[in-house]
């Protein structure tokens, strides 16, 4: 781990720079201390050989100059002293490796001959002829011509002082990597400090901890990277501020549109989608659907037609399909990644109760005008026979007239039930809230249908439990609920048939329900028995006894729920019906 890191990076390879430099430094001064010995050595036994040439040239006292050459060569070196009559002096010495060589040694190996006829100098590396000892040989011609003058040294006094140098070499060489391993980790440490805190900031702003700062400990290069690093952090912080805030903004424009948005990929993942989307897939029931959660689902088969389009070059696909029973309207953009389509955005909007609402429109249009129009066609061919004269008798006319009055008030009221319907669904209706009596109330009703129940052969009872003799409503309005419920169970009910009236109070509610044992209503039928102009059985409506507007329960609803009340209806085909509804105490 320490070899990975920064510090250990920058320690080694100063060390490494530093050990390289020490070690061709050395092997240099190494080469050059060497040469530099043996040259002051052969200075030295020179300018030892030249004292002793003077020596002979000067004294003529052979024990005064043997006397005078110890005093002045090295005690470590020996003289020799040889002369061309081929004898051979030797001075004494400390070093007993210097062995004593013969006239024909020194002629052979030593230039004699060359030092003597062509004044010259010898300086070389010799071995001694007894004991193989190498030595540094140096030579000179005496003065008067008359033999050489040779120095020689054990180039072991050589390798004494190399070695010395050598220790001291290394000593210092040792001491600077010391010193530099010391510097390396003080200074990588140094270094490497402020940028383990950036990482470990780093690290933090990784995590969301956007709030991290680096403390700033130098004025230098790296400071100034710790100053951008916090001013980094913070404009970090103020865009992931700002991306949030419109990632929350977007996000909660796209959640509380109502219509669907989704967007995909080329490959047809969902990556975005709102509640109403999900909707689409779960109450569209659409086909061949990934029934998978959250990102990465499949788009179905309908919309991966129209993602195809996109991809091919289609600017805009709009398309209505109908599945699962509902119309759904999808609207298709691409986008865009530069100029190739990287995916695409579908807006899917629910339009079923928008058709819902067209086909209402359109039926109550054609109902009023069916329902208008057997009147009209009454009131105009009665008015002109009255006028054509083709009714004599005035009896016949009185009949005619009689036609017309009732057509004129089957219009009349067709006309005001659609006022009626028109004013409660845009809210303008009156209530006049009273306290009623409710079993007067209930009898009242009861005695006004009992005659036309007897009259219709039908049965018609009452059942009345109350714990509280008042409740708050508008009692014509009530009225009125109660006579289109009780009306149309006399009229679909057969002879010998029954109708019952119930009453009762329960939890702050007033409870009534009217029952018969008549015809029914298709199952199918039932969601759709408050929708104005709707009649569940389309045969009955040519039976002149059993013909109504189809507004009555229309009507009977918006009055419940105007008293902030509930209806509801069960019915079985061929058993009977039973219309409920509740309204509180307090209206």
């Amino acid at each position: 781990m320490f070899w990975r890191s920064v510090v250990g990076k920058l320690a080694v390879t100063i060390l490494l720079l530093v050990s390289f430099v020490l070690f061709v430094l050395t092997i240099l001064l190494l080469e050059f201390f060497e040469t530099f010995h043996i040259a002051e050595a052969e200075k030295a036994m020179m300018q030892t050989a030249n004292k002793v040439s003077i020596m002979y040239e000067q004294y003529h006292h052979k024990a005064l100059i043997e006397e005078t050459v110890e005093r002045v060569k090295d005690p470590d070196s020996r003289v020799a002293v040889v002369l061309k009559d081929k004898t051979v002096w030797f001075s004494k010495s400390q070093d007993k490796k210097l062995s004593k060589m013969d006239f024909g040694w020194f002629s052979r190996e030593a230039g004699f001959s060359k030092i003597v006829n062509h004044n010259e100098t010898f300086k070389e590396q010799v071995q001694m002829p007894e004991n193989k000892e190498r030595a540094i040989l140096v030579g000179m011609r005496l003065s008067n011509e008359e033999g050489v003058v040779y120095v020689y040294q054990s180039l072991d006094v050589i390798n004494q002082t190399k070695a010395e140098t050598t220790k001291i070499i290394f000593l210092a060489a040792g001491i600077a990597i010391v010193l530099t391993t010391i510097f390396a980790f003080f200074l990588s440490t140094r270094i490497t400090a402020p940028l383990i805190k950036m990482r470990e900031a780093a690290l933090d702003l990784a995590r969301g901890k956007f709030d991290t700062k680096v403390p700033i400990l130098t004025h230098d290069e790296i400071g100034e990277l710790a100053i951008a690093f916090n001013r980094m952090g913070r404009q970090l912080k103020f865009n992931i501020d700002a991306l949030s805030q419109e990632k929350e903004q977007l996000s909660s424009i796209v959640n509380s549109m109502a219509d669907g948005i989704m967007t995909m990929n080329r490959k047809g993942d969902i990556l975005v989608s709102n509640p109403p989307a999900e909707r689409f897939f779960l109450d569209g029931q659409v086909t061949h659907v990934d029934r998978g959660e959250g990102i990465g689902r499949k788009i179905p088969f309908e919309l991966n037609v129209l993602l195809d389009k996109i991809i091919d070059g289609e600017p805009e696909v709009i398309r209505e399909i109908r599945v699962g029973g509902r119309n759904w309207v999808i609207i298709m953009t691409p986008l865009y990644d530069r100029k190739q389509v990287r995916g695409a955005v579908a807006v899917i909007r629910d339009m079923t109760e928008e058709r819902r609402l067209d086909k209402l429109r359109k039926d109550f249009i054609a109902n009023v005008s069916h329902e208008l129009r057997t009147p009209i066609s009454l009131l105009q061919g009665y008015s002109e026979a009255i006028v054509d004269g083709i009714a004599d008798t005035k009896e016949e006319k009185n009949e005619l007239a009689q036609i017309i009055h009732e057509e004129s008030l089957r219009m009349g009221r067709l006309v005001n039930e659609l006022l009626d319907i028109a004013r409660m669904e845009s809210g303008q209706i009156e209530l006049n809230i009273s306290k009623v009596k409710l079993e007067e109330f209930m009898e009242r009703i009861y005695k006004k249908f009992q005659g036309i129940a007897q009259d219709n052969g039908v049965k018609l009872g009452i059942s009345l439990d109350f714990d509280k003799a008042e409740a708050s409503f508008d009692p014509d309005r009530v009225e009125q609920v109660f006579t289109n419920l009780i009306d149309n169970a006399i009229r679909h009910t057969g002879e010998d048939g029954r109708v019952s009236i119930s009453a009762s109070s329960c939890a702050g509610y007033f409870e009534a329900a009217v029952a018969d044992n008549g015809s029914g209503i298709a199952e199918e039928d039932l969601p759709y028995v408050f929708e104005r102009f709707y009649k569940a059985d389309k045969s009955r409506t040519r039976n002149l006894k059993k013909k109504g507007t189809g507004l009555g329960l229309s009507i009977a609803k918006n009055i419940i729920d105007a008293h902030h009340g509930s209806i509801t209806v069960k019915s079985e085909l061929g058993n009977g019906t039973t219309f409920s509804f509740r309204i509180p105490y307090q209206a």
